[in-house]
Formats: structure tokens, sequence, C-alpha cells
């Protein structure tokens, strides 16, 4: 090949890659998707679990909500107010105060206390066995199964199964909420943290049903409703139920409850 033809050849290719950089360049300004510079920064703010307890897919569906100002800064459940904190610091604003949430198992019915109808051989998983007759093993087709559904879901390993019920470990409890969709018999609820006493128990059985399938399961008797002087305890279907923001920790209910059922956080 002769030295033009080199040269030539060199030519050509310069051209198009001169051509090729030109066109690169048009295209990423064109095409240049904008950053939100809050919406980044309140990521990077964030714990990162992506755990979907603040109802957002991840933490970086959170991060767009809070800076379109679509949902508050304090939403996540994770990081809690020292997270809150520094969004609200990046977006201008007042973080207020979010009430600390933990999850509650109401169920006391373990291997000692609960009757078992049949032994069980299937898979180890409560969501395939809540599908057995009776809902489960247990003689209370509303209690807790203790397969572990829920423990499993956990990514902070805030709850556990011990002696046949679910157990959270209130200190770890991010309230993240995964345990609360993994159970399938919807013993799991999230209450205040600051709340002194819960009903154990989810049982709506008549009072002598109840007394058959366990020894600590609510009756419905409602002695805790008569002596709670504020009114917090009510009983409906069989079951009964504290409402957390008139309780004012007072222990009377737990203190009458014949059942013990009514359990001290």
């Amino acid at each position: 090949m002769s030295v033009t033809g080199i040269l030539a050849a060199a030519a050509v290719v310069g051209a198009v890659g001169v051509f090729v950089g030109l066109f690169l360049g048009v295209a990423g300004i064109k095409f240049k998707v904008q950053v939100d510079e809050k919406e980044e920064a309140v990521l990077a703010a964030l714990p990162g679990n992506n755990c979907g307890g603040c109802g957002y897919a991840g933490c970086s569906g959170l991060a767009a909500a809070i800076a379109k100002g679509e949902a508050p800064v304090g939403s996540c459940p994770v990081g809690g107010a020292p997270v809150a904190d520094k969004i609200a610091a990046i977006m201008g604003v007042e973080a207020g105060s979010a009430e600390r949430l933990v999850a509650f198992v109401a169920c006391a019915g373990d291997c000692d206390k609960a009757k078992q109808d049949y032994e069980y051989h299937g898979v180890s998983d409560c969501s395939k066995a809540a599908f057995v007759p009776g809902g489960g093993p247990k003689s209370c087709s509303s209690g807790c199964l203790g397969y572990g559904n829920c423990v499993k879901a956990c990514p902070f390993d805030a709850i556990h199964v011990v002696n046949g019920v679910a157990v959270v470990d209130r200190e770890a409890c991010k309230a993240c909420g995964k345990c609360v969709a993994a159970c399938p018999k919807h013993l799991i609820s999230l209450i205040p943290y600051k709340a002194k006493y819960a009903v154990a128990c989810s049982s709506k059985d008549k009072g002598p049903v109840t007394m058959k399938a366990c020894q600590t399961g609510c009756i419905g008797c409602g002695i805790c409703a008569k002596n709670c002087a504020e009114g917090a305890v009510a009983v409906a279907d069989f079951h009964a139920a504290i409402d957390q923001e008139k309780c004012v920790g007072c222990g009377a209910c737990a203190e009458k409850c014949p059942k013990k059922i009514i359990v001290k956080l």
C-alpha cells in the first residue's frame, strides 16, 4: 500500500471518529436526564435498607416522593428522627415529631397453652399451613402457626419464634411492616412504642370455644372494659381491644383480666 493510501485511510478513520464524537456529544446534551439535586441528597440521607416500610418501592422511590413534596420528611420508619432531621434540613422544612411504632404479635398461645387438633407434617410455611383443615394444627384458628414467615421477612432480625409463637424484639424492630404483611393470620400490627399494655390474642370465638382451644385466650368477658376508668378498653365480637390514644397505662385491665391475656409491654 502506498503512503498516499495509508494517509487517506487514516484521514477517513479520523473523520469518522470526529463525527461519532460530535454525534454522541449532541445526543448526550439532547437526551440528558435531569437530576434533582434534592432527590439525590435525600436518597443519600436515607439508610438504604429498601425495606418498603414507608410504602414506596425502596429508598429511591421514597426519595423521589419526598423531593416532590408527596411524602413527609419523616416517612422512613428505619431512620427515625435522626434521618427525618437530616432530610428536613435538605428540604428546608421542619421535621416535626413522628411517633415511633413497633410490631406486636396478638397471640400468646404457645406450645404449652394452646391445644393442637393433629400433628402437621407439611411444608414449614405459615401461608401453606393456613390452608390445611382448621387453618392449621392448633385448635384456635386464629393462633400463631409458628413456622416463621414473619422471621424470614424481617430484615432486622427483630422477630423470632419462641415455643411456637412469634415474639418481637421491641428494641430491634424498625416498624418496617414486613412481618405484618407476611403473617397469613393477620396477627401482627404496628402499635405505638410508648404503649404500656396490649391484648395478646386475636380470637373472636365465643368464650367457651376459646377456653377449649387455649388456656390464655381472650373470652370476651368484658371485665377489663368495666374496670377501665378511661374508657380505653372495648369488647366487640368476644374480643377485647385497647384504644392506645385513651390508655394511660394504669394496668387495671391487666390486673382484672381472668385469663391474663392483657400483657404489659
